[in-house]
């Protein structure tokens, strides 16, 4: 059974979050909205959001700000506890393109064992140190697969199987912050899951708010590609095998 719905982690977006949940709701599918301990401004906009549509939307709240990865984590929890065979996860400050979501989620069900990961195409509006920055994760990546199976390890639209994710963060952590789509994205494919790229178009909204931290993030990512590394190398053997399995 192919049962998908959304998970929208939302911190302090409160300018932007209105219109991408409307975008949403026109495709008719479920969305899971996790407030990440933002602000009273934000959760004021949360509240109306699930109050106007009470069928449609589901409103999770954490506490205290825990990071982007925890909030998706605890959206898949909530997915799985709602019945949903699978998540799309989108970002909520507007640089994902919502139209795409009805392709994303045709492929997921054509292909439910897979990963259906956003393949960002950017235009004009992306910050160059960003567009250039993000190469040097894309190597390691490629590292730590010992493929080039995946295009883009750090696009926040992608769409997952529930249950592999609940098992993986149920049997190991997982990062947290602005680490977590490249965690999550090496991990699952350790696990033998297929990650199939799809094109997307990416903006950078010229009021959109950016949660990255230079140097935390910038430490916990390379902290992550450090333990990744170490991960890989144990399981070259498989992975190598897994170049010459029939697809």
């Amino acid at each position: 059974m192919f049962k998908p719905c959304i998970v929208v982690p939302v911190y302090n977006h409160e300018h932007a979050i209105a219109g991408v949940v409307e975008r949403l709701l026109a495709h008719g599918v479920h969305c899971i909205l996790v407030d990440d301990g933002s602000t009273a401004g934000c959760a004021r906009v949360l509240d109306r959001l699930a109050a106007a549509h009470p069928a449609r939307i589901t409103l999770e709240r954490l506490g205290v700000n825990q990071g982007k990865g925890a909030a998706v984590l605890s959206g898949f929890r909530r997915a799985a506890a709602l019945g949903y065979s699978h998540v799309l996860q989108i970002d909520a400050d507007g640089q994902h393109n919502t139209g795409d979501v009805p392709a994303f989620l045709a492929r997921a069900a054509a292909e439910p064992d897979a990963i259906i990961a956003g393949h960002p195409v950017y235009d004009e509006s992306v910050p160059k140190a960003r567009l250039y920055g993000r190469y040097a994760t894309h190597i390691w990546v490629w590292i730590n697969t010992l493929s080039f199976d995946i295009r883009d390890s750090m696009c926040g639209f992608r769409v997952y199987p529930v249950a592999p994710v609940n098992a993986l963060a149920a049997r190991r952590g997982i990062g947290t912050r602005m680490n977590f789509d490249t965690d999550i994205l090496v991990r699952l494919f350790w696990t033998g899951l297929r990650v199939v790229n799809l094109p997307t178009r990416v903006c950078y909204p010229e009021d959109g708010v950016s949660h990255f931290r230079v140097w935390r993030d910038n430490v916990l990512i390379t902290w992550m590609h450090t333990k990744l590394f170490f991960g890989m190398l144990p399981r070259i053997p498989l992975l190598l095998a897994r170049k010459w399995r029939p697809r």
